[in-house]
């Protein structure tokens, strides 16, 4: 059992009537929310924790999970709103406006933190950046890192960090408790200055560092070895929710292979460990291969 632990929103993406009228579509999305509905369609028993809204928009989230195979059951459900991200295209390029302020995924508090009996723990996303659900996905992560395999994608938003200070902090404190780091190369940069996956390891403790290059691959590092796994060759439409599905074929691959737990994860392979980048990879080909964020179902593969 895998738990995925931040947030999940609506994106009202930018569409035009018959009549030639602007407007919004609502599409479920925030993404760790798209990795438990990847790991949900890829048959990997998997749970979703977060802070989910009893409103339409929440209704519109909870069946998507439910379709995709995902438990949701951990979630704490309030009736604040659920937090919604406008897309505007200016030229090709997105620019988003946030609705996050009292919503239910934004004042996830410790209160709302579940027992939890799964193999591995996935973090990461905007849900980390802001309060009081920042630190409850913090103490979350903190509170199961002894006894439990945690992974985790900073998926960096430079626009969305409003006390960076703080946030680098926080970042510092995960990153030290993570056995499973998967970071952008433009991610890493943001983080340390740098784009030096080695150097992160060192840092941290991590047992794997993933650094993705986009069409160039991803660099693969342990504490013995450094290798690169090539992309798969896709046509891409766009790619939305391209890395939150990489990490879900990753961790799809790492459980099937009995590769979550803290002992057996240190004992990975270089087979094991190329083998479970080479299925995240091509799981992310799938999804970059249509429009949004739209992970492939095992059938597919």
């Amino acid at each position: 059992m895998i738990i995925c632990c931040g947030e999940a929103l609506i994106d009202m993406l930018p569409r035009q009537t018959e009549s030639g009228e602007s407007a919004f579509a609502p599409h479920a999305g925030g993404a760790v929310f798209n990795t438990a509905v990847a790991l949900g369609r890829l048959g990997t028993s998997v749970q979703f924790f977060s802070g989910l809204s009893s409103d339409l928009f929440g209704d519109i989230l909870r069946d998507q999970l439910a379709h995709s195979n995902v438990d949701s059951s951990p979630a704490a459900v309030s009736d604040r709103p659920t937090t919604l991200a406008f897309v505007t295209l200016t030229d090709g390029h997105a620019s988003y406006a946030f609705y996050d302020e009292n919503t239910a995924g934004r004042m996830l508090s410790l209160d709302d933190l579940p027992e939890t009996n799964a193999n591995a723990l996935f973090f990461g996303g905007i849900s980390l950046v802001v309060e009081p659900c920042g630190a409850t996905y913090e103490a979350f992560m903190l509170r199961e890192a002894q006894t439990r395999v945690t992974m985790i994608d900073p998926n960096i938003r430079p626009g969305f960090i409003t006390d960076e200070t703080n946030y680098r902090a926080r970042l510092a404190r995960m990153l030290g408790a993570a056995d499973i780091i998967k970071t952008s190369d433009e991610d890493l940069e943001w983080i340390t200055g740098n784009t030096d996956a080695q150097a992160l390891l060192q840092q941290t403790g991590a047992k794997v560092v993933l650094l993705t290059r986009g069409s160039e691959g991803v660099t693969v590092v342990t504490a013995t070895d450094s290798f690169d796994v090539p992309a798969q060759k896709a046509t891409v439409v766009d790619t939305v929710g391209a890395g939150d599905t990489f990490s879900a074929g990753f961790l799809a691959e790492m459980d099937k292979r009995g590769l979550l737990t803290k002992q057996s994860l240190s004992s990975a392979t270089v087979e094991d460990l190329t083998a479970a980048t080479a299925f995240g990879a091509r799981v992310a080909a799938v999804t970059v291969s249509r429009a949004g964020a739209n992970p492939p179902w095992a059938n597919e593969l």
